[in-house]
């Protein structure tokens, strides 16, 4: 499974990637290890992920969502944010 993801960086900036591990992942932006943007703005959370069978569309989608404005990701992230909610009652869906 390819996953494309949101962070929200220390800072409140956000941050959009794609993985094969989403744990490990998050884990490495939040040592140092990730992408350099995150770098000096940890610790970042999750704030949204969807997983794809293919790595084309995971891409594809990751590349699509770098070009949508801040407005438009902040309402990705509370519409899957909401229905993570729903799913799991008393998740944190922030955490990872």
């Amino acid at each position: 499974m390819f996953y494309v993801y949101i962070l929200r960086c220390a800072d409140g900036t956000l941050y959009t990637g794609y993985t094969i591990n989403l744990k490990a992942r998050v884990e490495a932006h939040n040592t140092g290890r990730g992408a350099k943007y995150t770098r000096s703005r940890r610790p970042v959370a999750m704030v949204y992920s969807r997983g794809f069978r293919s790595l084309g569309k995971a891409l594809a989608r990751e590349y699509a969502m770098k070009q949508l404005t801040r407005i438009e990701k902040e309402t990705l992230i509370s519409t899957w944010s909401a229905r993570t909610t729903r799913r799991w009652p008393g998740s944190s869906v922030s955490a990872g």
